[in-house]
């Protein structure tokens, strides 16, 4: 007798049926426990070829029962409630069908803080992290000397902005972005951060929406789209298929944003203040033509991520 392979389309509510495909588990038991739900799931992910099926089974369970990852381990014999079981069966038709993690559990961590996100924010990266590093470099710890002012502009969930403010708290922030439900988002990362009252948000296409004679910065930072158009359907489904496009199309050549922030930051900075953008891995010799072309900058320099990639540009107004 051929026996199915148990999907979470006709998930059992007991464990009951054995298979090549999924470790075994004893007939007799009468429920799911943790540890047979994480084998269950593991098996179930590398079948359908999702990324590091053990972790991500372990992260989407331990958000179901609100608990540390290590946790699961402590508890590794604790049934599942009927309730928790058809959560996490939801969940897993939504990995299934490669919907990021981050877009399932409403959370992703950056710079050792814990951010809300939906599909209305790009998913902050590891790669942005460098910037959030080089800015700290340059930022004042105190504000004995004044206070420090700066940009995030295209916010998406503000991980750049609240992790900065976090870390030299006492500065002044803003940060934008053209959605505003993006922003609404951001806002309420800093709120959970309690930040709120160091960065102002507002909704707007980059600088559009200030003034540049009664506002200039010391530091402008981004992490503007910069994939070309015509690599956005090639990506992965969990990037190119859930998160928002205006995140990521960068143009004919991934520079078009990248470009225009060039061109229109200096209105914006501070005498010697210092731009500093994330970029492709690909995009240097492109980025030192655009800021010689531009010739209004000096200093250039390109920050390597821990892949060797050039990834942070940063270059001082003249």
């Amino acid at each position: 007798m051929t026996i199915p392979l148990i999907s979470p389309d006709n998930f059992p509510e007991n464990p009951t049926v054995n298979s090549p495909k999924r470790p075994a588990v004893n007939p007799m038991d009468p429920q799911w426990t943790i540890l047979k739900i994480l084998q269950w799931t593991t098996s179930y992910f590398k079948s359908h070829s999702v990324d590091s099926p053990r972790l991500t089974a372990e992260i989407l369970l331990a958000h179901v029962l609100e608990i540390a990852r290590i946790d699961l381990y402590l508890r590794f014999d604790q049934p599942l409630t009927r309730t928790e079981l058809a959560v996490f069966k939801g969940f897993i038709q939504r990995r299934r069908n490669r919907e990021p993690v981050a877009y399932i559990t409403g959370t992703r961590e950056f710079w050792g803080i814990d951010f809300a996100v939906t599909p209305d924010v790009l998913i902050p990266r590891p790669e942005t992290e460098f910037m959030v590093e080089e800015s700290l470099k340059l930022i004042p710890p105190d504000i004995s000397s004044g206070r420090f002012r700066l940009i995030d502009v295209g916010t998406g969930s503000g991980a750049v902005a609240v992790a900065l403010a976090v870390n030299r708290p006492g500065h002044t922030y803003f940060a934008s972005h053209i959605s505003q439900k993006a922003i609404t988002i951001a806002s309420q990362n800093a709120d959970q951060n309690s930040v709120t009252k160091d960065i102002f948000f507002f909704v707007g296409e980059l600088f559009d929406a200030l003034n540049p004679d009664e506002l200039k910065f010391d530091l402008i930072v981004s992490n503007p789209p910069y994939i070309p158009t015509d690599q956005i359907a090639g990506l992965a489904p969990e990037v190119g298929t859930y998160e928002p496009l205006s995140a990521l199309d960068g143009g004919t050549e991934g520079v078009d944003v990248i470009g225009k922030i060039v061109k229109d930051a200096p209105l914006y900075l501070k005498k010697k203040g210092m731009l500093m953008m994330e970029i492709g891995f690909d995009q240097k010799a492109r980025m030192e033509q655009i800021v010689a072309d531009d010739g209004r900058y000096s200093d250039l320099n390109f920050i390597r991520d821990y892949s060797g990639h050039d990834r942070v540009a940063q270059m001082r107004l003249k």
